[in-house]
């Protein structure tokens, strides 16, 4: 059981949301958002607060009649559920209601208490709203997807409830809950922030984080599997450049390697005193993808570190407009749902994403390629040359799944558009960026799946299974138990997907 309470981890959040871990609110919470609340209600009595007794965004200049205000708040939730495109997956939705009940519990937003407590329910009961990908423009917040959540917090809209797409209404009946109390600013105050990108942020940094481990694991394969030479991945020569995360990489990769007994030492070899033909038998140095993971997947690490601070801080950032502030008795007008900070984050890690899947295709091709590794037989092909085809159709897979994530990988945090006549004449685009991003991570599981494909064959063909690491030893028998030895040519597809899901879920 996690509590809201102050500060919510990043951790802790992905416990709750991938650990399916429970969430209760403590009191210190409800009363700092009942405080909120009735300090919005006695402070806008004879005041012109946005989104209170006035319209929305360039409509801000028409006064709200006292007895039209609750309507107010339904005709917005109502009006601006005009998402298309796919629904969000589960997890994604689940992060977004997370981000959001953890950003309504710090008490700068006004809303009545039946928010917290029925959001709080959607996510321990595995009530999800439908939102769909397309509809935010990341600026006055996510808009349109948080105006699906709100949606079904009043009792209307879609769920995916066990599996099913519902109807809201049906399943709060079933699950004996009631719709949120609609008092001063529950439409706009729900509507109004980042909490979808960021959501579905949470959600992308988690994965890229087991894609770094995947490629680094594959990495480290790869170099067995040719007997590279250690020096590339050693201390003393990393250590003569200062990044963190090269410096780490290199550290992980000494550490997976540390009984394999392929990986050679220079000394023993090229530096023996013992060569003395005008063309070397041995490659003097591997082709970058073997040798410069340390400097390639570097820049990846600390980028996918930098991007997890930055989501932590958005999900424990008030970013609604207007922020209630009970400590100084005020309300201030601003921009704090302006998402620039998570647009910027996923355009950086969908850019290190697709480098990472990159390297990938690169370190697949070698494999693939005789006439460069010289150790294998051409696309890793255990069969009849000619007759048989190994894994020759599923490079081309591979290969147009790296070039979509280079072409997705393109900024959309300079791809505003003004809209709202101009009101927002300039936007974050953040949802889009962060959903580009996810189907970018997608890809890469897609082509790393592939890869180990491929590099369990080549162990396989070589005979190497007794002289790995423990490390490749134990990824070659759990894919062994999904991909069978194959010799004649196979149907793929149901193979790939199953290795996808086992890098996913591992």
């Amino acid at each position: 059981m996690n509590t809201i309470n102050e500060h919510l981890s990043l951790k802790e959040f992905t416990a709750i949301i991938f650990g399916n871990n429970k969430i209760d609110v403590s009191e210190n919470v409800l009363n700092r958002v009942g405080e909120s609340f009735d300090f919005l209600k006695e402070f806008s009595g004879n005041k012109v607060i946005y989104g209170v007794n006035t319209g929305f965004g360039p409509m801000a200049q028409y006064r709200i009649k006292d007895e039209d205000r609750i309507q107010l708040q339904y005709n917005l939730i109502r009006s601006h559920s005009s998402g298309t495109g796919k629904p969000l997956s589960p997890i994604a939705v689940k992060a977004a209601i997370l981000a959001r009940l953890n950003t309504l519990s710090l008490g700068y937003s006004g809303v009545h208490p039946s928010v917290i407590h029925l959001m709080a329910a959607l996510i321990n009961r595995d009530i999800t709203p439908l939102i769909f990908e397309h509809g935010g423009v990341g600026a006055s917040g996510d808009l349109v997807q948080l105006a699906h959540l709100a949606l079904v917090l009043i009792g209307e809209g879609e769920v995916f409830y066990k599996g099913e797409r519902k109807f809201t209404k049906e399943v709060f009946e079933t699950e004996g809950l009631q719709p949120i109390n609609v008092e001063i600013r529950e439409g706009l105050a729900l509507m109004n922030g980042t909490s979808v990108m960021t959501g579905i942020g949470v959600v992308n940094v988690h994965l890229a984080d087991k894609l770094l481990d995947w490629s680094l694991k594959a990495s480290c394969a790869i170099n067995e599997i040719v007997k590279a030479y250690d020096d590339h991945f050693s201390a003393e020569l990393n250590g003569t450049k200062l990044h963190k995360g090269q410096l780490e990489v290199a550290a992980r990769m000494r550490e997976n390697l540390s009984d394999s007994t392929l990986i050679r030492k220079r000394e023993d070899h090229l530096y023996s005193g013992e060569n003395t033909e005008d063309i070397f038998k041995e490659k003097v140095q591997e082709y970058y993808s073997l040798r410069c993971v340390p400097q390639i997947l570097g820049p990846v690490l600390e980028t996918i570190d930098n991007v997890a601070s930055v989501l932590e801080n958005e999900f424990n950032s008030a970013n609604d407009n207007p922020i209630i502030d009970v400590k100084n008795q005020h309300v201030y007008h601003g921009g704090n749902f302006h998402g620039d900070y998570i647009s910027l984050e996923m355009d950086k890690l969908k850019i290190v994403i697709t480098k990472l899947t990159m390297l990938a295709e690169r370190q697949l091709n070698y494999l693939l390629n005789s006439k460069i590794n010289e150790i294998l037989p051409p696309f890793v092909n255990l069969g009849t040359l000619g007759f048989n085809f190994g894994m020759q159709g599923v490079q081309f897979t591979a290969t147009s799944t790296t070039a979509e994530s280079q072409m997705l990988s393109n900024p959309m945090y300079v791809h505003s558009i003004p809209n709202n006549n101009d009101n927002q004449d300039i936007v974050s685009m953040g949802t889009n960026s962060a959903v580009i991003a996810s189907k970018v991570i997608e890809n890469a599981f897609e082509v790393l799946a592939i890869e180990f494909i491929t590099i369990i064959q080549a162990i396989e063909y070589l005979g190497q299974q007794g002289q790995v690491s423990s490390v490749t030893k134990k990824i070659y028998d759990d894919l062994r138990n999904i991909v069978p030895v194959f010799k004649e040519d196979m149907v793929m597809y149901p193979f790939v997907q199953s290795v996808k899901d086992y890098l996913i879920n591992n």
